[in-house]
């Protein structure tokens, strides 16, 4: 079985690309953004005619520089939504399965109860705006078999991330300001990577019906935190020496929105697929573990 996942060479791409020798029966096809631009049609078409028999298509590309949407919204519509769109017209055409991630951010209401996947959105910001125009128009151009997987906080040993940046400024001041008052929960992008290839093997074992994976679903860790709450943890797990300072919304300013709360309920995902989700500080751990091989 072949899969295709596009960028590849991205945080989840790489773990993707990472976990692939758990799966020697199947072929995987990385590409980066340098083999195969998604916001072009005849591009898309041109690959997967180089690459017949292609069963899934993984889309990890993504535009998510939150605060430079805010003044790159053609950028980031046009790989958030065009990419999203002509992957799915293409896989619709051929039978291919797509599985296309998008983001908490879409969930920026008044509520304060983890959010599932049929409640209210709201997205505020270019990014937010973005994330859920694409994942609509994936679902709309193929409904049958596109499944979206809404994630949160998303980190790994690779790439840039919460957690690297706070090993590198904890370990070049004594004391940093972070944000108490925006809850969610971190993922670990291994778990969140492992977990679609788990779905992924039960389908092809014929477990699931194709089909039944179409629509969106809820993705993140278990557990619930805010920034303050992971940059002490991060700091506590790996001995750095540096006083967190538990601050506002309004005391650091960003051109983009957060979310106050954006905790998702993983009880579909986990129900309909029998998959186990680790807390997140137990995958924080592996991590810090992984950054220190």
């Amino acid at each position: 079985m072949k899969i295709l996942v596009t960028g590849a060479n991205g945080q989840v791409g790489a773990c993707f690309q990472r976990l692939a020798p758990l799966y020697p029966d199947w072929r995987f096809i990385f590409a980066g953004s340098g083999d195969l631009d998604i916001t072009e049609k005849q591009a898309v078409d041109f690959f997967l005619a180089a690459n017949p028999g292609v069963a899934w298509v993984i889309n990890c590309a993504a535009y998510t520089a939150v605060d430079k949407a805010e003044s790159e919204p053609e950028k980031a519509r046009n790989i958030n939504v065009t990419g999203a769109k002509i992957l799915a017209e293409a896989c619709a055409k051929r039978g291919i399965l797509l599985v296309h991630f998008s983001s908490d951010y879409v969930y920026h209401t008044q509520q304060n109860t983890p959010f599932k996947e049929h409640d209210p959105v709201k997205p505020k910001g270019v990014y937010a705006r973005t994330k859920l125009a694409g994942e609509r128009a994936a679902t709309r151009a193929y409904p049958e078999g596109t499944m979206v997987i809404r994630t949160s906080w998303v980190y790994a040993s690779v790439g840039q991330n919460f957690v690297k940046t706070m090993l590198r400024l904890g370990k070049e001041r004594s004391e940093l300001r972070v944000v108490a008052d925006q809850i969610g929960t971190p993922t670990y992008a291994p778990d969140l990577a492992l977990a679609v290839l788990k779905i992924i093997e039960k389908v092809a074992a014929g477990t699931l019906d194709r089909v039944s994976i179409s629509g969106v679903w809820n993705y993140s860790n278990e557990g619930v935190a805010s920034w303050y709450d992971f940059a002490q943890a991060i700091f506590d797990l790996s001995n750095v020496d540096c006083h967190v300072v538990p601050i506002e919304t309004q005391d650091y300013p960003t051109p983009a929105q957060r979310p106050p709360f954006s905790v998702l309920n993983k009880t579909k995902i986990k129900n309909f697929f029998g998959i186990e989700i680790p807390h997140w500080r137990e995958s924080l751990e592996k991590c810090l573990v992984a950054l220190n091989e």
